[in-house]
């Protein structure tokens, strides 16, 4: 009788996992498909941004600081791409462990090389970030390093499965690898187009084709009729492979440049989860690159 009594207590006590997992909180989407491929099954994650959402243009809302709240590492982008609802988030989770300089304080941006510093900023030249271009996504070797300090990061969280991280992380490494062969053999190489925004620098640089002008006449600061015309002008001389964008900036005026001056739009997806086929970071970059050479 006693036998069958512990039995069925057994049965009736819900099975603890062996485990808890990580709890990671990306900001953005690539953040935290690359926080996958790294964490796999010793990590639970979530994003606080939306594909379709500019990240520039945030607000923190209570489900964000509910999930800082929790969580045992964040993970931002950093030079102030965030700081409209970053420091909120941080302040308002009361959360020690993703307080800056706790190792549940995140910064990709860290890990990074990074393009265009400006040595001063003012309003005068429009929505510049005082850090750095902040859109290094689109850089296979800087997402890399990005990896290999996540990596090192959920080591030390969670010691008990470093191994497994580190064999993750030579996993993720050899795709990327491989990736750059595949992708560097695009013809890319000496292309010249016309952006909507400072978006793809990373990407160029990295790929080896140039950026000549911009739809945008300074970062943030939309076009007027009269710049638009100047531009058709400029392209119509030119002559540009063609005129970047994503699906959530410029696309009317890339359109309508398109339109005029007979160069083709090219709409780049701005992140993970941005168009349906850009499901993780490296179909992310497959949609990318292949707009560019289409």
């Amino acid at each position: 009788m006693r036998k069958t009594a512990i039995v069925l207590i057994a049965l009736l006590v819900p099975a603890t996992p062996a485990f808890a997992k990580v709890k990671v909180v990306a900001t953005l989407p690539w953040i935290g498909s690359v926080a996958d491929e790294i964490g796999k099954e010793q990590v639970e994650i979530t994003t606080l941004v939306k594909p379709n959402q500019d990240p520039h243009m945030v607000d923190a809302r209570p489900s964000m600081i509910l999930a800082t709240r929790k969580a045992d590492i964040l993970m931002y982008n950093g030079l102030d791409l965030e700081i409209g609802y970053l420091p909120i988030l941080i302040e308002s989770s009361r959360n020690p462990n993703i307080q800056p300089g706790k190792p549940g304080n995140f910064d990709c941006s860290h890990f990074v090389t990074v393009l265009e510093k400006p040595v001063s900023v003012d309003r005068s030249m429009g929505d510049v970030h005082p850090l750095g271009n902040p859109h290094y996504h689109y850089s296979p070797a800087r997402i890399l390093s990005v990896a290999e300090g996540m990596a090192s990061a959920l080591s030390a969280l969670d010691p008990s499965h470093a191994d497994a991280y580190k064999a993750n992380l030579a996993t993720f490494r050899e795709k990327v690898r491989a990736k750059q062969k595949e992708w560097g053999a695009l013809p890319t190489k000496g292309k010249q187009f016309v952006a909507y925004h400072k978006l793809f620098e990373y990407l160029a640089a990295d790929f080896g084709f140039t950026i000549t002008a911009y739809v945008e006449p300074k970062p943030g600061i939309p076009p007027s009729a009269a710049y638009i015309e100047h531009l058709i002008e400029a392209i119509g001389r030119s002559r540009p492979n063609g005129i970047l964008t994503t699906p959530i900036y410029g696309r009317k005026e890339v359109d309508f440049l398109a339109q005029k001056t007979g160069v083709r739009g090219v709409v780049i997806p701005h992140d993970v989860g941005a168009t349906p086929g850009a499901k993780d970071w490296f179909s992310f970059m497959d949609q990318t690159l292949s707009a560019l050479v289409k």
